[in-house]
């Protein structure tokens, strides 16, 4: 059975990475568009997490300006984790692409996490954000600790 669903969650992989496969000409592009995807989401929450976090001043049209563009980048980087983007200039860990579904399921919980920190956001309620804003940084983090490298 397990081998089963390994072969299954592999077939799955392959199948899904080759469209993504097709838009990047070399595997460096690939790491470029995550890294570029992950960054700008990061800079977007960042300045959300100091707002809630008290750091700087609390700006509900401005949080919920970066909490939508976080939202948006969160849905990015996936499709450009295909074969051969595991050397080079990244920190993402080979359990990657060792554990797939593991890695797709914290992608997941991550964007869902992140959409509720922008309906939050957009609300304006600042208890609202905070909340989302732990459970999203956990999210990410969780994802950080199994998938990248220091």
């Amino acid at each position: 059975m397990k081998k089963i669903v390994s072969f299954v969650l592999t077939t799955a992989a392959v199948t899904l990475s080759v469209p993504a496969a097709a838009q990047f000409a070399k595997p460096e592009d690939a790491v470029k568009y995550r890294k570029s995807a992950m960054f700008l989401m990061q800079q977007n929450f960042g300045r959300v997490g100091a707002m809630a976090s008290g750091k700087v001043p609390f700006d509900a049209k401005i949080a919920a300006e970066s909490a939508a563009v976080a939202e948006f980048m969160s849905k990015l980087p996936w499709p450009a984790y295909i074969a051969g983007t595991d050397k080079g200039d990244t920190r993402a860990k080979p359990e990657i692409w060792k554990e797939p579904a593991k890695f797709k399921d914290y992608a997941d919980k991550m964007q869902a996490e992140m959409s509720k920190l922008a309906a939050a956001a957009k609300a304006g309620n600042l208890d609202a954000i905070k909340t989302a804003v732990t459970a999203t940084g956990g999210a990410c983090q969780n994802c950080h600790d199994d998938f990248r490298k220091d």
